[in-house]
């Protein structure tokens, strides 16, 4: 990352889903960019669906803490219930990405179909200029705020950007895995970040 870059990083926001910064997150979903990179344009498309139908329920969905019964589409298209958790988006004056928390109340264990506790995306307009590295250094006093001593995030060991984000915050390579079924039994890394 050059000096300019880095500077960049440095002002940009985590911001609270609102209707303040919507547009621009509708912008990217036209544009075809999706958080979920799996399922990336059929995922775009359900959320300017929901957005079309209930914009206020949808930015709830995406900051309120709580499930609210909803549920989550997984790259199968199965359907399992939504655990506690929110997103934050990436903002530099437009939006940029996001970055989301999700975890089970008293435990650090998720459930075979959560990859990780940190999930996050840049659009591909915004990428290379440190701004994965810089929400995720941000974000993590946030997991630490609900308990949790340390996070896991899993990648693709082909994605080395991704890898470097979590080295680059202390993520350590816990270990080499096969994702369940839902997700096409592909190898994935399992990094923890421990939260001191």
């Amino acid at each position: 990352m050059n000096s300019a870059d880095a500077a960049r990083a440095m002002q940009l926001a985590l911001v609270r889903p609102s209707l303040r910064f919507l547009p621009g997150y509708v912008d990217a979903l036209e544009r075809g960019w999706s958080a979920d990179s799996a399922r990336a344009e059929t995922a775009s498309k359900e959320e300017l669906a929901l957005i079309a139908a209930d914009r206020d329920h949808f930015l709830s969905t995406q900051a309120d803490r709580e499930p609210q019964g909803e549920t989550v589409t997984l790259p199968d298209g199965s359907k399992v219930p939504r655990l506690p958790g929110y997103r934050r988006w990436l903002w530099d004056g437009e939006f940029c990405g996001l970055i989301n928390l999700r975890w089970q109340p008293g435990t650090h264990a998720l459930p075979p179909h959560c990859l990780g506790h940190i999930g996050y995306a840049v659009v591909p307009w915004k990428q290379r200029r440190g701004y994965a590295t810089e929400a995720l250094r941000r974000f993590l006093p946030s997991a630490k705020e609900e308990g949790l001593s340390y996070v896991e995030i899993t990648t693709d060991p082909q994605n080395l950007a991704s890898q470097r984000v979590i080295e680059a915050n202390g993520g350590v390579l816990h270990e080499h895995f096969v994702k369940p079924p839902q997700f096409g039994s592909t190898p994935g890394l399992r990094y923890r970040i421990a939260l001191l």
